[in-house]
Formats: C-alpha cells, structure tokens, sequence
C-alpha cells in the first residue's frame, strides 16, 4: 500500500501593510481563500508525487480526467467525491489505475483502483475523509503510461478525528452490492458496493474510555463479474466510514457480481449479486 504526509505567509514592512489596508481586495477564483486556487501545488502533493510517479510526468492539463468535490463540505468525514473519466476504457486504451489523494491528511493516499476494460467506463464515486483545508486530486494513468491529473481545492477539517457510528459493530464486513437500474448487457452498467465498517483512523477518540479507538479499517475491495475482474480497490482509513464506491461495469450475459473485501485486521468478507 501506498502512505504517507506548509504553508507560511510572512508579513512586510509597514509600507506593505499599509497598501494591503488600502489596496482594493481581489477574490481567489472560485471564492478560495487566496492565493489558494483549485491547480495549485503543495509541499505534500510535490512530496507525494515524487514518491509515486519518480521522474514522470504528470500532465494537469483538464480533459482527461475530472474530479467533483464540494468547495465546502459541511462534515469532514464524509465528502462526497466524484471521479469522472473522458476516456472509454477499449483494450486498446484505457484507463488502467486511478490514484485518488488528499494532500494534507496524515494518510493521504486514500485509494488505488487498479481497472480493466470490464469497467466500461472508468467513473467512480465515494467519499472521503478530509483532516484539514486541502487539495483532493486524482491521478489517471493510462494503459499507455500517461498520468494526466485533476485537484480541488476542499475547505473543510477534523475528518479524521470524528469518531464513528458505533452502534451496528455486529454487522461489520457486511458487503452489499446494488444496481440502481437494470443491467444493460455489453454497456457500462451503474453498480454499487458498501461494505459496513467503521474505517477507524487510529485518531478517533472514544468519548467513553478517553483512549484513541485503534486504526481499524477497509484495506482492498476486489470486483468481478462473472469471474472476470472489474477492479481492484487498495484503500486506506481516509475513506469514509461504511466506504461505498459507485462504479461501472460491463455485463456480458447473466452472470454474478462479486466483491472480496479485506480489512486491516485480515477480516474478509464477501458479497455477491446474481445479474441478469
């Protein structure tokens, strides 16, 4: 699995000060604290992006791939995030990993989903832990090796501290798989899986016992369809509690959904959907 985690601002003279005291005041674009802005770089992510792409190029350029994330979320354990890729996934290019990050939190890798053209369509949607301001990105490598990335900018904190429903602790593992709509055979069919878990972080306190909550947390989700893999989800405690991921999926005839859930303290669980 992938892990790991400055801003400083420095005061002028008096003169400058002064000119910022009178100086007409200019919104960051998108309402952003400036000089904050959704492309923007961080000392985490330039950290981050030398340990997992070293020496590759990393295009920003928007068309590839897209990510969805609120400005402001309002609980910042559970932001709702939205990947959306400009590519159909055809053997003879596609989509082959999605790196979905989050700069400044204590883990910020938060998942790699390695994808196969079974996918369709290489569209997922989850959500996520968010500790502080941050940027959320996604990279997108393709089969080809191109990483071409996509960042917002998510005003938001305390994400990986809040503490976690702990009132359904007997069902924990439980994997449900659900399609919003009929399958439609050989085209990129809607799909959602859920496993009940709490993703405890390690940074959780309990408000009984005053100690931290041990890390305790979804580590792979495993898809497949009809035996043949879909994708494969490494994960990591800056996924929301019960992660849930909503993706796509190509039907070819009846056949069975399947997703292999294993958790941090080698729990494993299966759930399973009979298509048709």
């Amino acid at each position: 699995m992938h892990r790991m985690n400055l801003f400083g601002r420095v005061l002028g003279a008096s003169c400058l000060m002064l000119f910022a005291l009178t100086a007409p005041a200019h919104a960051a674009p998108g309402g952003l604290p400036a000089p904050a802005t959704h492309a923007d770089s961080s000392a985490e992510w330039e950290s981050l992006r030398e340990r997992l792409f070293p020496s590759r190029a990393v295009d920003s350029t928007p068309g590839t791939v897209q990510i969805i994330a609120p400005l402001r979320a309002a609980y910042g354990a559970s932001v709702p995030v939205k990947v959306v890729s400009k590519l159909p996934q055809t053997p003879g290019l596609y989509v082959k990993r999605l790196y979905l990050l989050v700069d400044k939190n204590p883990s910020p890798v938060a998942a790699v989903l390695e994808l196969t053209p079974e996918v369709g369509q290489a569209d997922f949607e989850t959500r996520l832990r968010v500790d502080e301001y941050s940027h959320v990105r996604v990279v997108a490598e393709l089969s080809n090796g191109q990483l071409h990335m996509d960042s917002r900018y998510v005003k938001t904190s305390g994400g990986c501290s809040a503490p976690p429903n702990r009132d359904a602790l007997h069902l924990v593992g439980k994997t449900v798989l659900k399609l919003p709509e009929p399958a439609t055979m050989n085209q990129p069919t809607a799909a959602e899986v859920t496993v009940l878990h709490p993703n405890d972080t390690g940074f959780e306190l309990n408000q009984v016992t005053v100690m931290y909550i041990p890390a305790h947390f979804v580590r792979s989700i495993k898809v497949s369809y009809a035996d043949r893999k879909v994708f494969d989800a490494e994960l990591d405690f800056s996924i929301s509690e019960n992660p849930t991921l909503r993706f796509n999926f190509v039907p070819h005839g009846q056949g069975q959904l399947k997703a292999e859930v294993e958790d941090s303290k080698d729990g494993r669980w299966v759930g399973t959907l009979a298509v048709r």
